[in-house]
């Protein structure tokens, strides 16, 4: 497995502390208002990114999330071929600068989403939840599931092609959180039957799983089973956890959730050990801006070095 954290298109202080840490892969999101440059459909654009991390001694492995405005796409609209285009122009010049791996989702109309980011963890640092009684969901409801499917449907037969001749691999991120509707808004991928009717819809080397482990425990999921099953699929590891129920969750520490942590690594190492790992969701710790919660630094901090720890006591490798 690789190690990798999440780092912002410019360099700043994460990304000091990063090499420090010894972490050698980065990813990112190189969407223009991040960047200040083109999204990653222009070559010289994401090249730039990609020397900067270089320059840095990073390996830039993956891009993450939307890297230009995806609604067109995943909601049908008009335009939406021309988005498309774009969408593959991305994905060749990933793979011509050798960048490995497109972290996507689905998730229409809204992303990942939260009602809370001020509960109180253990010493009084600051996690997010969902409490699904906590919002109002009772909204005219904007495009359907039979519709979501179709689009996405239409999207994978559209980028499949261009992702296997860029050699690029697409690691497909479950809805979070992993209802439907939401605010609206159908979701399709809240559920272990959704990937094994994606993965059942074809063989592509190319489409396969980002492993968010606490999104798929909040749907109820036995996450050993389904790392077991889907094994060599899972290119991407997103290492958090959570504890509740899909209507009604908070984020945890990464030792102090309900998941065997240690056991997650194991068999992952196991069924899918060329994946990339990387935490996510860490609490805001002492000191920090909870403006960006989930992405504050001293909670990776934290996380890296529980990680190597663990990886370390059952003698696994680290790429």
């Amino acid at each position: 497995m690789k190690l990798a954290l999440m780092l912002p298109v410019k360099p700043d202080l994460q990304w000091a502390l990063a090499s420090q840490l010894g972490v050698k892969y980065a990813v990112t999101k190189a969407a223009p208002e991040l960047s200040g440059l083109a999204d990653p459909s222009d070559f010289a654009a994401l090249k730039t990114v990609r020397d900067r991390f270089a320059e840095a001694g990073f390996s830039l492995y993956a891009l993450e999330g939307d890297e230009f405005d995806m609604s067109r796409i995943k909601l049908g609209l008009p335009g939406r071929d021309g988005d498309l285009e774009k969408y593959r122009k991305m994905l060749s010049n990933m793979g011509r600068l050798g960048l490995k791996l497109l972290c996507l989702n689905f998730m229409a109309g809204v992303g990942w989403f939260r009602s809370r980011n001020d509960l109180k963890e253990r010493g009084g640092a600051l996690t997010s939840g969902f409490d699904l009684n906590e919002i109002d969901n009772k909204v005219p409801l904007r495009i359907t599931e039979e519709q979501l499917w179709k689009n996405f449907e239409y999207f994978l037969k559209a980028v499949l092609p261009a992702a296997e001749e860029a050699g690029v691999k697409l690691g497909l991120h479950p809805d979070d959180p992993p209802v439907s509707p939401l605010l609206g808004y159908s979701r399709i991928l809240t559920s272990a039957d959704a990937y094994r009717k994606v993965l059942k819809s074809s063989d592509s080397p190319s489409l396969g799983i980002t492993f968010c482990q606490a999104t798929f425990r909040a749907m109820g999921e036995d996450v050993f089973e389904l790392i077991r099953e889907f094994g060599k699929r899972i290119f991407f590891l997103h290492f958090r956890d959570v504890s509740g129920t899909r209507e009604k969750f908070r984020e945890t520490f990464h030792d102090n959730g309900p998941t065997d942590m240690a056991k997650l690594l194991r068999m992952t190492e196991k069924y899918a050990p060329d994946c990339l790992i990387r935490p996510d969701h860490t609490p805001t710790m002492a000191g920090e801006s909870n403006e960006k919660f989930g992405y504050t630094m001293q909670g990776n901090l934290f996380a890296v070095g529980y990680i190597k720890g663990i990886m370390d006591a059952l003698e696994l490798p680290l790429s």
